[in-house]
């Protein structure tokens, strides 16, 4: 697997601190893997410096190796351990046995619970860029570079700009950062956006998407009015009616969140009946065994794809006759690295350290902090048992 070149800062983010936060000392270890070089942050004036055991806080993107956590430390990145990743079980004891104050971005939240900072706009667009790549490659259309060999967002969609696609139908699930995203990438296409009543009753001499929210594919079992609350909370009081969209389209870009309780957006026996007209499903979700049926693992960077034949419910090569081509790529911002780190590094840089190197008047770093203490914070105490943690 490619090493992940994604920063928290780009030279000119961390600069921009330093003046910020004068008080603030910043050192940035030297890699030889970043999307942005080691000399790109010494030409900004940035100290570079391998032994950082005296720095009081730890900031990268990724999992840091157990081996190489430094104890009473406290880090901010993407631990994967808040949904009890099973991957991840040693990460949360060997932050716990370290004493590690661990502040993990993806539990950033305001006062609502609502996220501060994350990817998810890079995922659409990658995601949404590699769904586009499977289907003219499917056909024999036209071929696409991998959008990791592109420089950044500007040259991907030049070349996206190059291209023609015929008149496919397109879906866009869900409203957050994700689909808009790959709303980007469509608007990089030209591609018109048509309501979903549209999508389901008109014919077009041109390439089209829609976007569709929960309310049009799902309903309560009951036949009462579809309310967001209510799905939310008792998602298990609902049906999916994605088949009828699922009969009209030809390339599914899925960046809906699901929650394991709903119903699932379509069967496996779904899939396997003749109306079923998609061709190419982009799962950007990447939720293995979830709302998707064919998505029973991930791909990757370097291996995008695969084919998922609905008949036999099993993974063949990609681009079969009989199956449906699949993307899965848990990790698609790093296709774009330097643009996905600029993008995260200026909500950091505004929403976060202000309240990480202040006094946390919000309580956004108290609510992001897992463990502190070689103990999990009140709000993560449901990790106990994952964490290995006795009553």
């Amino acid at each position: 697997m490619p090493h992940d070149k994604r920063v928290p800062f780009t030279p000119e983010q961390t600069k921009r601190l330093l003046t910020d936060f004068p008080e603030v000392e910043i050192v940035v270890q030297p890699s030889p893997f970043r999307c942005y070089t080691d000399k790109e942050y010494t030409d900004a004036g940035i100290t570079l410096q391998e032994d950082v055991s005296d720095c009081d806080i730890l900031m990268g993107v990724k999992e840091v190796p157990d081996k190489e956590l430094i104890p009473g430390k406290q880090y901010s990145f993407f631990s994967h351990t808040i949904k009890k990743q099973p991957h991840n079980k040693h990460l949360i004891h060997a932050l716990i046995q370290k004493k590690i104050s661990m502040v993990d971005y993806e539990c950033l939240v305001d006062a609502e619970d609502n996220r501060v900072i994350g990817f998810g706009r890079y995922a659409g667009i990658v995601g949404a860029y590699n769904g586009l790549m499977g289907y003219g490659e499917m056909y024999k259309l036209f071929k696409l570079k991998p959008a990791h060999l592109s420089h950044d967002k500007k040259e991907l969609f030049e070349g996206l700009s190059k291209i023609g696609i015929p008149n496919v139908k397109i879906i866009i699930t869900g409203g957050g950062r994700v689909s808009h995203g790959a709303e980007e990438t469509m608007g990089a296409m030209n591609i018109r956006k048509v309501t979903p009543y549209e999508f389901l009753n008109y014919q077009f001499r041109e390439p089209v998407y829609v976007q569709l929210h929960s309310h049009d594919y799902y309903e309560a079992i009951d036949g009462r009015p579809f309310s967001k609350f209510d799905f939310y909370h008792n998602p298990q009081e609902f049906k999916s009616n994605f088949t009828r969209y699922a009969a009209k389209c030809d390339v599914l870009i899925h960046c809906a969140y699901w929650d394991p309780n709903a119903p699932v957006l379509f069967t496996q026996k779904q899939m396997s009946d003749p109306e079923f007209r998609i061709s190419m499903i982009a799962d950007v979700t990447c939720d293995l065994n979830g709302s998707i049926p064919s998505t029973t693992r991930a791909t990757t960077i370097d291996d995008k794809f695969y084919g998922y034949n609905p008949i036999t419910d099993e993974i063949e090569a990609p681009f079969n006759a009989g199956t449906i081509t699949v993307m899965a790529i848990d990790n698609l911002p790093c296709e774009l690295p330097r643009d996905a780190s600029e993008g995260f590094g200026r909500h950091l840089s505004e929403r976060v350290m202000p309240e990480l190197l202040g006094n946390d008047s919000s309580g956004m770093i108290k609510r992001a902090t897992i463990c502190k203490d070689g103990k999990l914070t009140s709000r993560y105490e449901y990790l106990s048992d994952y964490a290995g943690l006795k009553p």
